[in-house]
């Protein structure tokens, strides 16, 4: 019998669940080309237990229509707790999407992971 050590984002995914139960995670899916990080698709889907793999989000993006290779997921809860509503999620999804589109470092403020479920950082670059 072997074991499989968790990913990363399945750790993450983990550890939040049992901190906070229930949530809206929301996802930017970004290209990596030496030093640009470009976004390229957004979503958002509710957590609902912690039995996700990095193999799911994987085969999940899939349907995203790009290559991508790094997705960074922003916890949010709604103020009970819990999932947010759609409208509340879109809305929210499309205040991150200005907030990228002025400052690639946001993605920093979310939990950040390659193509593979191991954990990124973006690092400013200075010309």
């Amino acid at each position: 019998m072997s074991s499989v050590e968790p990913t990363a984002f399945e750790t993450w995914l983990g550890a939040r669940f049992a901190a906070t139960g229930d949530f809206t995670a929301l996802v930017v899916l970004v290209e990596i080309s030496g030093p640009a990080v470009t976004p390229l698709r957004s979503t958002f889907f509710n957590v609902i237990g912690d039995e996700v793999t990095w193999g799911d989000i994987v085969t999940m993006f899939a349907g995203a229509g790009v290559d991508w290779d790094g997705a960074a997921f922003f916890p949010v809860a709604a103020p009970g707790g819990g999932p947010l509503d759609n409208a509340t999620a879109r809305l929210r999804l499309r205040t991150l999407e200005s907030r990228l589109a002025d400052d690639r470092l946001v993605l920093n403020e979310g939990e950040f992971f390659d193509a593979w479920g191991r954990r990124l950082k973006i690092e400013e670059v200075i010309q």
